[in-house]
């Protein structure tokens, strides 16, 4: 087995991790994430989650990791003191079946990991059990739903818990950055949810965003709804009476941000470099440019929350589960994604660096 030897962090960065559902692929791209040494000596890294199921996962990859285990009711007593690499066990690998499919117990264990990180990162500055940051791995929706819960997902979790008064889903890629303006919603439902305000949210925090990520004046693109942004009005209006309206309110805070263009066309330009980012009306509309362009390297982030959140561009697959074949590319890009979010002083870490003017 390769070995996973201890790496001294050059920094005092603590990024949590959560190993999403426990019988999807989270547990081996975060092994196979950690097994990198530059990675692993870039934060001090806690995972919430199984230390048997990431022990076998380890297993499976022939990678030998050695951590500090401690129980998740001694993580909770506030009495622990977070080590260079620990896993916070929750001991739950029992009250899973042998199927890799969702489930109402790998539902209840996923949610929690996510709970108790997310305390843990609101801790006050210069506590010791203080994360820093989150990184989710994939949970299942209809395991999250088998167990009760109501949150469609991670964003809308992290925003109701941190209470964040504005929130956005965004993907960063080499190639991409995309901002969506609805998230988790039938797409029957976008034209009655799509409001001024709803669209001029995601352009203000992709502009932040594009400011944590060092482009001091970004320029934004923000698509239509409908087949050729609208056609002024011929394909819908959404364009004259909600986005454009939404898009000159963001120009009079002096952001660069134009629009609404065709989504069929605009992505090909944002791609080549023409913007640096862009605003998708809907999640398939975004989502789809950015995974084809970007598979395996793009990351998932939660805007305008009070702490650092990303996440991996992909599912549970449980298909592929167990076997030691998924690609760690991208939970390495959200890692990487996090710890340096969380090395900026923490304003800037969370906002943007200028203010529009």
């Amino acid at each position: 087995m390769q070995p996973m030897h201890h790496d001294e962090p050059r920094n005092n960065i603590t990024i949590g991790i959560t190993m999403g559902d426990p019988l999807g692929i989270g547990p081996e791209v975060i092994v196979k994430a950690l097994s990198d040494p530059a990675l692993r000596a870039s934060a001090r890294f806690v995972i919430y989650g199984d230390n048997e199921i990431l022990l076998a996962a380890a297993e499976t990859l022939r990678i030998h990791p050695t951590w500090f285990r401690a129980s998740a009711e001694h993580a909770r007593d506030g009495s622990m003191v977070l080590g260079d690499f620990t896993v916070i066990d929750y001991a739950m690998s029992h009250t899973l079946g042998a199927d890799r499919e969702p489930s109402r117990a790998a539902g209840f264990a996923s949610k929690n990991f996510v709970e108790d990180a997310i305390q843990d990162a609101l801790r006050p500055l210069g506590d010791a059990r203080r994360l820093d940051g989150i990184v989710t791995a994939p949970i299942s929706k209809e395991s999250w739903t088998l167990a009760g819960f109501r949150w469609p997902g991670h964003t809308e979790l992290f925003a109701a818990r941190t209470k964040a008064k504005r929130q956005a889903m965004a993907f960063v890629s080499p190639r991409l950055k995309v901002v969506l303006a609805t998230t988790h919603v039938p797409l029957m439902e976008i034209p009655n949810l799509l409001t001024i305000g709803r669209v001029h949210e995601p352009i203000v925090l992709g502009h932040e965003l594009c400011q944590r990520l060092g482009i001091a004046r970004p320029r934004i693109a923000v698509c239509g709804l409908n087949p050729h942004a609208g056609e002024n009005g011929m394909f819908g209006d959404e364009e004259i009476r909600i986005i454009k309206p939404a898009i000159d309110m963001a120009r009079e805070c002096g952001i660069d941000v134009h629009g609404p263009f065709s989504g069929d066309t605009i992505f090909i330009e944002a791609a080549a470099g023409t913007w640096d980012l862009v605003v998708a009306m809907y999640h398939d509309q975004g989502l789809i440019p950015v995974k084809l362009l970007g598979w395996d390297k793009a990351v998932n982030l939660t805007l305008g929350l009070p702490i650092v959140r990303t996440s991996p561009d992909h599912g549970t697959a449980f298909g592929i589960a167990g076997k030691g074949t998924a690609s760690e590319g991208s939970m390495k890009c959200a890692i990487e994604l996090a710890v340096r979010l969380a090395a900026l002083p923490h304003s800037i870490a969370v906002a943007g660096i200028l203010a529009p003017k």
